[in-house]
């Protein structure tokens, strides 16, 4: 027998406890030592839910009186469904009582939901963070779907079909007949209204069977197999009649009151129309109550990149991950514009789902891009790839330990579908999502808060090359920073108004604050020798000038930033800092900045602090793990950043840096 604080153990009689890694491993860190054999005194069976070998499980644990373990997946799994290759989930439901899905039993699930106090103000703000999280992202427990795929015209019923052999469905009793008297329900309770009835994704993806056929129908009603966004799908119903799908409970946290004949988890608890009651459920629970105990006290998160357990907010944003990654990709891209050592980091960040196919000449991909999406990286967008529908790319904003001109591959990237946040000469996908910031959970807040603390408690930037300390004795006072930049950036080009150079800066910040100490920080790539932008005489013009300074300990050192363009200056505001833009930055016009540059574009929005930085690090980008070679929410890459574990480049990178920097050392011979 197991000592006290050591793993029960746990018999198992299905080959898949043993084969599926991601399973063992939740069931170990939740305190389970799976076994093969005979369990003796203290310890347990586990068996999958009510699968078909089940009751090998269960007749073992009757004849040596073993508890019962039913191990099931969580209500939020993977982009795609099991037997559509989606892959292992994000966490299980261990029931030592039941199944959730069976009132047969009083489950774990139900005990929490008419037992548990449910009145924590915390663990109800998360809850409903949770809930409107959910519907910003468009995620539910199989997110492969593009949310812009439309949905019937408002107005109808909804009846929601599940597969053949479900086993919620045999558990509350149903089969064909159960989803043909739920169509004639819906008739008769909504003499005027049109019936959709939406498919299971697995029936759509031709895995398994539903109930209802188009055969089924009447004139005028739809059977609906796309995969579409079940929040969108919600918005337009005026009725949602389910047996025991998720999608029942997922239209009571969009606000309906559900009409169900089945006996699921989320009946009887004052929130739905049941017609198949549970005389034992008499609390009356809030939707925020129900999401929390389902969502947040019921399962087990697993984080695979810290391979440890999680919360329910972490594994929602790790699906959001996976889910975006496979919502930009899954079409495929045709790409150009690409230089040849970009090329593989952006197959391995944007290639997993379907490759990427290169193509030199912008007209040649046009043409070839067929039902692929084109992408273009932002600068080397031509009028023709524009009308096109060319997806531009660039970095994003925590990039990488090191120098994109020494070749370093990001960690993180930006696709824009509208424009590309440096050029405020037309509207970005970025300064949309900062207009819209305003309507962010209390959650997504909450996360913009925990990053900002660790990027500057870490000290944590774009590049994070690290450098030297600040030069000893600077003068005491006001302390400006002016960082440098690549002049023939394209953000300077695009961005800069009646200051386009580095010195001019350096005058203007001087000019406007005489007695002031200047600090005059040169760009990376410029003083490698990489870019554009030096500046000779900048002793004359400041106090000191921070050669290969660490940019963190400068911006720690200092209380304003004057720039033109630079993210430098994005960096300062995360920092409290004062920032002076001479340019138009995407941080620029919102109110968080003095803007003196002019011609910066009119923003209705006034997002504050917390609002712009979710938008910038969180929503906008990419990130992508380069030691499990995934996608990954933003603290993955913000862990990766701060430990260095980074692959380093290789050989054939650090060779082709060196000849891209003797070239650009005599860029003057090309120009001419």
């Amino acid at each position: 027998m197991a000592g006290a604080g050591d793993p029960r153990r746990l018999y198992v009689y299905n080959g898949g406890f043993l084969t599926q890694g991601r399973v063992r491993r939740i069931l170990s860190l939740s305190g389970y030592d799976i076994r093969i054999g005979a369990p003796g005194p203290g310890d347990l069976v586990g068996v999958w839910g009510q699968s078909p070998t089940a009751p090998r499980g269960e007749a073992v644990a009757a004849r040596r009186d073993a508890p019962v373990l039913r191990v099931e997946d969580a209500f939020l799994r993977s982009v795609l469904p099991g037997r559509a290759g989606g892959g292992p989930g994000l966490g299980l439901h261990l029931d030592l009582s039941g199944v959730h899905f069976d009132a047969a039993t009083v489950s774990d699930l139900e005990r929490l939901c008419a037992e548990a106090p449910l009145d924590d103000t915390v663990l109800l703000d998360r809850a409903r963070s949770g809930i409107a999280d959910l519907r910003r992202l468009h995620l539910t427990k199989y997110t492969g779907f593009d949310p812009d795929t439309p949905v019937p015209d408002p107005g109808y019923v909804l009846v929601i079909d599940q597969t053949e052999g479900d086993a919620s469905v045999r558990a509350s009793r149903g089969g064909r007949n159960s989803f043909l008297e739920l169509m004639m329900l819906a008739r008769e309770e909504h003499p005027g209204a049109r019936l959709v009835v939406k498919s299971h994704p697995e029936t759509a993806t031709g895995h398994r069977p539903g109930h209802i056929t188009a055969a089924d129908l009447r004139p005028g009603e739809a059977l609906l197999t796309d995969a579409v966004s079940p929040w969108h799908l919600m918005e337009g119903a005026v009725g949602v009649y389910t047996l025991s799908s998720q999608l029942g409970f997922e239209a009571i946290l969009a606000g309906h009151r559900p009409v169900v004949t089945g006996q699921p988890f989320y009946m009887g608890w004052g929130l739905t129309d049941d017609r198949q009651p549970l005389d034992r459920r008499q609390r009356r629970l809030t939707r925020a109550q129900l999401f929390a105990a389902a969502m947040i006290l019921y399962p087990v998160w697993y984080d695979p990149f810290r391979d440890q357990l999680c919360s329910f907010e972490d594994a929602l944003m790790l699906l959001d991950a996976d889910t975006r990654a496979w919502r930009d990709d899954c079409k495929g891209w045709t790409a150009t514009g690409m230089r040849l050592w970009k090329r593989k980091p952006l197959r391995d960040v944007f290639g997993r789902t379907r490759s990427i196919r290169y193509v030199e000449q912008p007209a040649q991909a046009i043409a070839r891009a067929g039902d692929t999406r084109l992408m273009v990286w932002a600068g080397k967008c031509t009028p023709e790839l524009d009308a096109a529908g060319a997806v531009r790319v660039e970095d994003g904003f925590l990039r990488s330990r090191g120098l994109g001109a020494d070749l370093i591959a990001p960690l993180s990237l930006v696709l824009d579908d509208l424009g590309i946040y440096y050029d405020p000469i037309r509207e970005s996908r970025l300064d949309r999502l900062i207009a819209a910031s305003g309507g962010l959970s209390e959650g997504a807040r909450a996360r913009a808060a925990r990053l900002i603390r660790r990027l500057t408690a870490e000290g944590v930037g774009k590049y994070n090359l690290g450098g030297a300390g600040l030069p000893q004795g600077l003068p005491v006072g006001l302390r400006i920073l002016v960082p440098g930049q690549v002049e023939d950036d394209a953000s300077i080009r695009l961005g800069a108004t009646n200051v386009g150079t580095n010195r001019a800066l350096l005058a203007a910040a001087r000019a406007a604050n005489p007695a002031a100490v200047i600090l005059y920080k040169p760009h990376p790539d410029v003083e490698a020798g990489l870019r554009d932008g030096a500046v000779p005489d900048a002793d004359s013009l400041a106090d000191a000038v921070l050669h290969r300074t660490d940019a963190m300990a400068a911006l720690a050192a200092v209380d304003e930033v004057w720039t033109m363009t630079s993210t430098l200056g994005f960096e300062a505001l995360l920092r409290g800092k004062r920032v002076v833009c001479l340019g138009r930055p995407f941080y620029a016009g919102w109110g968080l900045t003095e803007d003196r540059g002019g011609g910066v574009p009119h923003r209705r929005a006034r997002p504050d602090l917390l609002a712009l930085a979710h938008a910038a690090l969180i929503d906008y980008p990419r990130y992508f793990d380069p030691v499990t070679r995934r996608p990954c929410p933003v603290q993955v890459a913000v862990d990766r950043l701060i430990s260095g574990e980074i692959p380093r480049p290789s050989r054939w990178n650090r060779g082709l840096a060196k000849a891209q920097g003797a070239l650009a050392g005599h860029a003057w011979l090309w120009r001419r």
